[in-house]
């Protein structure tokens, strides 16, 4: 297998209308994701999956002191799944990452919550055993689980993650998301918890883009939210998950 160009060649395809920077174990980067998919029917939009990664962005951050338990390993499993990814889209192009992205967070979030596993010390996403089921199911080979422990992959995604940094600023989570590239708007998020209704993705989304156009708009935030609307949090479709404060989009135990 070869290692990824930083910039994939993305010949023969229509220019990006938006740029989403994801880790695959963000679980509100997925929610984001979830509705950007209904605002690409809705607008006949057309996406381009890129990384950024948040073991990366919290390489100097001391977890034992910053984050509750588990978070380095769940993170430590998301950079090794984004290896994989940056090997499908060396090999496999950049549609190939939307539909890989879209098979883990299936099986991350739409899944049941799995409280049998303790995450304290290792993830079990981050392991062969996990990633190659889903490598069939998006038609890929199982070998590409190779790349989970292929470090010099690191280098594309460290680039990625630095970019989508460059557009926004570091005092930032996941997603990133890039309008109209390379001139548009980008900023983090939206966060939300549910999706918007059938029919009411592209209403929704034309309201945030038009704010973030106005040049002096700077920040709209709060750290309460309500547990994601997803089978993995233990919140069902049709429910709305209790308020949570989600000091710097994980729910530290310190500052």
């Amino acid at each position: 297998m070869t290692t990824p160009p930083l910039l994939p060649s993305v010949a023969g395809m229509r220019h990006a209308d938006l740029t989403f920077y994801f880790d695959p174990v963000c679980p509100f980067a997925w929610m984001t994701s979830k509705w950007v998919r209904m605002v690409m029917d809705e607008r006949d939009y057309e996406v381009e999956w890129r990384f950024i990664s948040l073991r990366l962005v919290n390489s100097s951050v001391d977890y034992d002191a910053q984050f509750p338990p588990g978070y380095e390993a769940g993170h430590t499993a998301g950079l090794r799944l984004l290896r994989v990814a940056a090997q499908v889209r060396a090999d496999h192009g950049p549609e190939a990452v939307g539909k890989l992205y879209a098979r883990f967070g299936a099986h991350i979030f739409d899944a049941e919550e799995d409280t049998s596993a303790d995450t304290a010390t290792s993830d079990h996403r981050g392991t062969r055993v996990f990633v190659e089921p889903i490598l069939a199911e998006a038609g890929l080979p199982a070998s590409l689980a190779d790349a989970l422990g292929n470090e010099s992959l690191d280098a594309v995604i460290r680039a990625e993650t630095e970019e989508a940094l460059a557009l926004t600023g570091k005092d930032v989570g996941t997603p990133i998301i890039h309008v109209e590239p390379p001139d548009g708007v980008a900023f983090f998020g939206p966060v939300i918890s549910r999706l918007p209704a059938p029919g009411h993705a592209g209403e929704l989304w034309d309201h945030v883009v038009g704010l973030a156009r106005f040049p002096g708009f700077a920040e709209l935030k709060r750290s309460l939210r309500e547990r994601p609307q997803l089978r993995s949090f233990g919140v069902a479709e049709d429910d709305a998950g209790l308020q949570e404060d989600w000091h710097g989009g994980s729910r530290r135990t310190r500052k």
